[in-house]
């Protein structure tokens, strides 16, 4: 294995440095609202930025949600996990809640959507200035995949940008 090689792409733990580099987009102070779906990216961004925040002592306040949105019967109690490792990590956390009727046709559009404006609301109530989300590689992939599907051209060819 090359001795360049980062944690993560060896598989082991994620170093310091490398977690530090992660977190060195977030501000100095104020509040970030960390998006936690349950998944293991979103998971980790939550124990990571819990343990950064921790380890440093200083940081913006964080904040976790989970959007349940409704569309199958166990994302109640996946959504209680999430606040159940939140509480431990000592990051308040809020279920929010996607209510009303669900489309029949483009549920995912329709979720994404509800999700983006359950979580901007959130993060207004909470004076958080930002909002951190997670995506793995392979979501990063199949972005990808999905906007050549959908018939985008070169210049639309790529993965979720930071914003």
């Amino acid at each position: 294995m090359n001795k360049s090689a980062s944690a993560a792409e060896s598989g082991a733990a994620i170093s310091e440095r490398e977690a530090a580099g992660l977190f060195a987009q977030f501000p100095n102070s104020g509040h970030v609202l960390l998006a936690v779906s349950g998944g293991a990216d979103s998971t980790a961004l939550l124990v990571l930025a819990a343990r950064g925040r921790a380890d440093s002592g200083h940081g913006p306040a964080l904040s976790a949600a989970t959007v349940d949105h409704g569309l199958r019967p166990q994302s109640r109690a996946e959504a209680e996990q999430v606040g159940a490792l939140a509480g431990q990590l000592g990051v308040p956390h809020r279920i929010l809640t996607w209510e009303g009727e669900k489309p029949l046709a483009g549920i995912e559009a329709a979720a994404r959507t509800a999700r983006r404006r359950l979580l901007a609301a959130h993060a207004r109530s909470l004076g958080a200035t930002h909002i951190a989300t997670a995506h793995t590689l392979d979501d990063q992939a199949e972005t990808v995949l999905m906007r050549l599907a959908a018939g985008s051209g070169p210049a639309g060819l790529a993965g979720m940008r930071m914003q």
